[in-house]
């Protein structure tokens, strides 16, 4: 039986958008860097989203990926959208032209989500995938990658939705009243396996939110990045000063 969680969270606020995918792109890089010297191989969780975006093309620029050795590297994600992976809005395809089809990272090594399949199905066999691709240890990814909506949701765990709730299982099928639709999410007993977490968040629009999920009052009801706690104590907040402008206590 676990313990209590206890998280160490790490601010880390820079001046821009550009300025937060830059440092976060360096702390990939020497995390990987570790990792790959400890055990021979880094995992990490990819998301959607504009700001990871950027993040994923510095990676894939020369000065980024000379320096990562991506064979070592095995990819999956933390959510995805139940559409084909050439649709417009697959997080697989945004990471595959950002950063995939740019590095020398063998295809055998990228674990996509099957968001055109049966929703259900589909987070059965991804779930199915991480406990044999980790198996005999739990499968803690030593990077999960995430961002935070306006509502405080986090990879395709939305405020009030049934996954929240789920303590078992890994991967599952979210439905999502709000866009009358269904995702495929990691858990939160999946993501707070982790040895690490990083939230990248930009923007004045998610100040108030950020700041309830950061530094929440007395009485407030939790958000779900807010019930983020990774096992290994490592969350790491990338923002910018927009997004970290209502926060009470930041360090650069």
């Amino acid at each position: 039986m676990r313990g209590p969680r206890v998280t160490a969270t790490e601010l880390h606020v820079l001046p821009t958008v550009e300025d937060l995918a830059q440092a976060a792109a360096l702390f990939i890089v020497e995390l990987a860097r570790e990792r790959i010297q400890a055990q021979e191989r880094f995992t990490i969780a990819l998301s959607g989203g504009s700001t990871p975006r950027r993040l994923y093309q510095i990676l894939a620029s020369p000065e980024y990926a000379q320096r990562i050795a991506w064979d070592r590297w095995h990819v999956f994600w933390s959510d995805e959208r139940c559409v084909p992976p050439d649709h417009t809005d697959s997080n697989y395809l945004m990471a595959r032209e950002a950063l995939l089809d740019r590095v020398p990272l063998p295809s055998h090594q990228v674990h996509r989500m099957r968001g055109e399949a049966v929703p259900q199905e589909s987070a059965e066999e991804y779930e199915r995938e991480l406990l044999q691709f980790f198996e005999p240890s739990e499968p803690a990814l030593d990077l999960i990658l995430l961002g935070m909506g306006e509502d405080g949701h986090t990879a395709s765990l939305f405020p009030g939705t049934d996954a929240l709730r789920e303590e078992r299982r890994l991967v599952v099928a979210n439905r999502v009243p709000n866009f009358n639709t269904r995702r495929i999410t990691f858990t939160l007993p999946m993501i707070n396996m982790a040895k690490a977490v990083a939230f990248l968040v930009s923007g004045a629009p998610k100040a108030h939110t950020l700041r309830q999920v950061v530094e929440p009052m007395s009485g407030e009801h939790p958000l779900p990045a807010g019930l983020v706690r990774p096992g290994s104590g490592s969350a790491h907040w990338f923002l910018d000063r927009d997004a970290a402008s209502r926060l009470e206590k930041v360090s650069a």
